[in-house]
């Protein structure tokens, strides 16, 4: 598949711009004292999350994306997509595992049908 057949979702990008904010605010306190570089860390670790977790999906299959690794799942092994009570999207696999779909929200459920080449049944009503 093409990278223009992939839908990808991604948290919004003010996370990204906030990590950066705070990487600038926190150099003065870890110039500070040699042993407080660490706290650099944690707005770096904030932006790369920001910037490469979410969830990619073709009609081959899902990709899960954290900040340091990934999960692929194909179709097939999906049973249902469905949304949890706090209107986050999730995949039942077909071994009775949950997982929640990275950035992805009950609303974008339609958006991610359509990456399989499918469409979504007219509700009855």
């Amino acid at each position: 598949m093409s990278r223009a057949d992939t839908v990808r979702f991604r948290y919004n990008q003010a996370i990204l711009v906030a990590a950066i904010v705070a990487f600038i605010g926190a150099l003065p306190l870890a110039t500070a004292r040699w042993w407080l570089v660490w706290v650099l860390l944690i707005p770096l670790a904030a932006g790369l999350w920001a910037w490469r977790a979410g969830t990619d999906a073709d009609a081959r299959e899902l990709r899960l994306r954290a900040l340091v690794g990934q999960r692929r799942v194909p179709w097939a092994r999906v049973a249902e997509l469905a949304s949890d009570a706090r209107g986050r999207a999730v995949a039942r696999l077909d071994d009775g595992e949950t997982l929640v779909l990275p950035a992805v929200r009950a609303t974008d459920l339609p958006r991610l049908v359509s990456a399989t080449g499918q469409e979504l049944p007219e509700s009855a009503g």
